[in-house]
């Protein structure tokens, strides 16, 4: 089966947005990292990053609890890892920003954002973009490294069974780039304001993040990575996701922005 072979050696992975699913996507590379330490596995520098500060209504709906109210999310989840576990996870409390905080190479930036501002940002990342995204009770992640329509046209069909090019998240769904509709009624709500009024299943983001982390444990072990976009299910239990190879990206890589 193809699979995803970018040919970089992975040296930072960031995750911008610790909210509802980023926090939890945190908490898994904080574990991942634990562990591939113990196992004396060569370890990327992880970095948290969200301007965010952490508000009563993130307390239970996201991995916070009442004594973190007050208290920049990037600095809360750092100091917890950090503590627990031994690790060196840098936090930055600004907005996401690629000229401030991606630097060098073998970069992997997650993003867990709910707003097209922070997307236009990760689109302009070299190096891997994974991102997630949900509904009510439903979410997708994809993976990416490249908005070259040219270059993926060239290599559509791999080399050997490797493909070192997939389209990134803003090729797959041009939409994330673009503001929403004025009359869509959530505009400007957070996962935390949804999950409140009854609009998001509280189990969706921790679907999403695990799915999201599945793909990162793959990529920083060097395992297979066969599938380039997942849709994940609350209600179904459910993961479907779409395997890499030429009919499955020919109509991404066909579709113009």
């Amino acid at each position: 089966m193809p699979t995803f072979d970018p040919f970089i050696h992975l040296q930072t992975v960031t995750v911008v947005g610790l909210g509802g699913t980023g926090c939890q996507v945190a908490r898994s590379l904080a574990r991942m990292v634990y562990d591939m330490r113990r196992a004396r596995l060569h370890t990327p520098d992880l970095v948290l990053i969200d301007p965010d500060i952490v508000e009563d209504k993130n307390v239970g709906r996201q991995l916070y609890a009442a004594g973190d109210v007050g208290h920049h999310k990037s600095h809360v989840l750092a100091r917890r890892f950090n503590q627990a576990l031994g690790l060196e996870i840098s936090a930055i409390d600004q907005a996401f920003t690629v000229r401030r905080h991606i630097t060098g190479s073998g970069n992997l930036v997650i993003g867990c954002v709910d707003n097209h501002e922070a997307r236009r940002e990760l689109a302009q990342v070299e190096g891997i973009w994974l991102d997630a995204g949900n509904h009510f009770d439903s979410g997708q992640v994809c993976l990416g490294n490249t908005s070259d329509r040219d270059l993926l046209r060239r290599h559509i069909k791999g080399n050997e069974g490797k493909y070192r090019y997939l389209p990134s998240p803003a090729v797959l769904f041009p939409q994330l780039l673009e503001p929403e509709p004025q009359s869509t009624p959530q505009l400007n709500l957070s996962c935390a304001d949804l999950v409140a009024r009854g609009d998001q299943h509280i189990l969706v983001n921790d679907l999403v993040a695990c799915v999201v982390a599945e793909y990162v444990y793959k990529l920083l072990h060097r395992q297979p990575v066969t599938t380039f976009l997942s849709y994940v299910s609350v209600d179904t239990l459910s993961v479907r996701s779409l395997p890499i190879c030429y009919d499955e990206l020919l109509p991404y890589v066909q579709r113009e922005v």
